[in-house]
């Protein structure tokens, strides 16, 4: 059995881009919710951000390391990207990471 994989991808911008940034990702879900939900594995996806600090993430929970790098090659991802980037995102290097421990409980919006 593999453990799953959480993946974060992590961009920063400029205070005074926070309501354009803001803007673009929440539109980004129109295109990019059916594309990643079509797409095995996938456990878990949120993306936020964080005007204090300027940064926004893309928060994903997959069953393998394999369902999760399916986002390298995602085309609405892939054209998404140059879009929050027009916006002042820069990206970091994205992070698979193996789960060492975990607390669920269920989130009321």
């Amino acid at each position: 059995m593999t453990s799953p994989i959480v993946r974060i991808s992590r961009g920063r911008f400029a205070p005074e881009d926070y309501q354009r940034v803001r803007e673009v990702i929440d539109k980004s879900a129109g295109p990019l919710v059916p594309a990643i939900r079509a797409l095995k594995g996938l456990l878990y996806f949120h993306a936020a951000v964080d005007r204090e600090t300027g940064t926004m993430v893309n928060v994903s929970v997959w069953e393998s390391m394999d369902a999760a790098k399916q986002l390298d090659t995602l085309a609405a991802m892939l054209a998404q990207r140059p879009i929050v980037e027009a916006a002042g995102v820069t990206f970091d290097k994205i992070a698979n990471y193996e789960p060492l421990w975990k607390i669920e409980t269920t989130w009321r919006a």
